[in-house]
């Protein structure tokens, strides 16, 4: 127990979950189908408290030595109580003992002191908006 939340690893999930929980962390979130995205992920963690997901993190993987950090959400009413860190640290270690070699993760400004105590670094990358 972390918290009063208990972390696990590829721990089935539902769409109305994963909606739910984003929903409530992402003011734009707009309901969406994860089963295929999940079914082509290294990994993920989640975060529960009793039944209720809390937190969840994905590790999308480029088959090689690339993984992704993606999606790491925390609900509001369970943040500041150290859930994000630990999901992201675990997920480096699943990352790391998967095979990995480089985990990717980007992320807005405000949100570097928090990557930065997980272990990540900046660099200089591109992007390209398609939509």
């Amino acid at each position: 127990m972390i918290d009063g939340s208990a972390l696990s690893v590829r721990q089935p999930l539902t769409d109305t979950e994963l909606n739910t929980l984003f929903a409530a962390a992402w003011p734009d979130h707009r309901p969406a189908r994860y089963g295929p995205v999940l079914q082509r992920s290294l990994t993920w963690i989640t975060a529960r408290s009793d039944d209720r997901l809390v937190g969840f993190v994905n590790v999308a993987t480029d088959g090689g030595a690339h993984a992704f950090l993606l999606d790491t959400t925390v609900h509001p009413d369970w943040q500041r109580h150290g859930i994000g860190r630990r999901l992201v640290v675990a997920a480096i270690d699943e990352a790391r003992t998967s095979g990995m070699t480089w985990l990717h993760v980007d992320y807005e400004p405000h949100l570097d002191r928090f990557y930065r105590g997980c272990g990540f670094r900046p660099t200089d990358a591109g992007l390209l908006h398609l939509a």
